[in-house]
């Protein structure tokens, strides 16, 4: 019993603040609210304005828990304005402090390498890749102040696909095998912690999760 209540209060999150990219929908949605039903306080943010505040109305229709409590803003993390008045945003609502950073939003476009545009292609890297090392740079001064024992936490979201490749989305793909942390790339998710090992106030662990399921939305002819 004792060992059972230790795992319980282990899982539970009283007072802490996060920060969840494109929670509108999708993997981002459900950290939303499993962060909320854990006890934070917890900003989400998404292109679609419409999306967050059907979303918004439905975490205070719930009733009871902090899902009542969760912010949204819009932003689009692949412009770099955008970025920096979502950290201003997030800065404002929870005083200055950041817990958790879950780098989630992302776009994938279905098609075959030679047909990729160069717009494309940026559009894709900044969304999906850009937008998680300027997050975690714009964070660190919040994650930094963390109320949270050991400090702040950064996650990004990578994906099975970095690591196998699927077919039709090598954009995709390729964003996401920058994050998952092996050989050069281990450079991405190393870094940020690398500056409280030195005793330089960096936030307490930088990981990559990769998320696994099926890419929606594909067409026939890539399937």
């Amino acid at each position: 019993m004792a060992a059972a209540e230790r795992d319980r209060e282990r899982w539970i999150l009283p007072g802490a603040t996060a920060l969840v990219t494109g929670g509108s929908k999708g993997i981002g949605h459900a950290i939303v609210e499993e962060l909320a039903a854990l006890g934070a306080r917890v900003h989400t943010c998404s292109r679609n304005a419409a999306e967050l505040e059907e979303c918004r109305r439905r975490w205070a229709e719930k009733g009871g828990g902090l899902l009542q409590q969760v912010t949204v803003s819009v932003c689009d993390v692949a412009v770099r304005a955008d970025r920096e008045a979502l950290m201003a945003t997030v800065r404002d609502v929870f005083g200055g402090k950041l817990d958790i950073l879950v780098n989630n939003a992302a776009q994938v476009v279905f098609k075959p390498a030679v047909e990729c545009t160069g717009e494309e292609y940026t559009r894709i890297m900044a969304t999906n890749l850009e937008s998680c090392f300027h997050l975690s740079q714009l964070a660190h001064p919040l994650l930094r102040d963390a109320s949270l024992a050991g400090g702040g936490s950064v996650v990004h979201i990578s994906s099975t696909a970095g690591l196998l490749g699927f077919r039709g989305a090598v954009l995709y793909s390729t964003a996401k095998g920058s994050k998952l942390g092996g050989r050069r790339a281990r450079n991405f998710t190393d870094s940020a912690a690398a500056g409280r090992r030195a005793g330089r106030g960096g936030v307490r662990g930088v990981v990559s999760v990769h998320a696994g399921g099926r890419l929606r939305h594909r067409p026939s002819h890539l399937r």
